[in-house]
């Protein structure tokens, strides 16, 4: 998926952890961990699979464009991830 959209998924997916946290639902702030845990998900997770899918050809030429994908996300988040956790949470202090 193109940055942006990756992008949106994650700033949602930490409102809604971090949104838990502060009901009670969660024992963990997600801002301490969530820079860090992003780059592991990528790295453990997400392209090893696209590498997975981009070996086997299961979708053809566009394997290829998911494994790009996956590590041009990794490199912005790497590049831009700490300052969005940041932001992130300026938006969930004022709400």
């Amino acid at each position: 998926q193109h940055w942006h959209i990756y992008k949106s998924w994650n700033e949602r997916f930490f409102m809604e952890c971090y949104g838990a946290f502060k009901a009670g639902r969660a024992d963990v702030d997600p801002s301490i961990n969530w820079y860090k845990g992003e780059i592991g998900f990528f790295d453990f997770y997400v392209i090893p699979l696209a590498k997975k899918l981009d070996s086997c050809g299961v979708h053809g030429v566009c394997s290829h464009e998911y494994l790009n994908y996956a590590m041009n996300n990794r490199d912005e988040w790497v590049r831009e991830g700490e300052k969005l956790v940041e932001e992130y949470l300026r938006m969930c202090s004022s709400q």
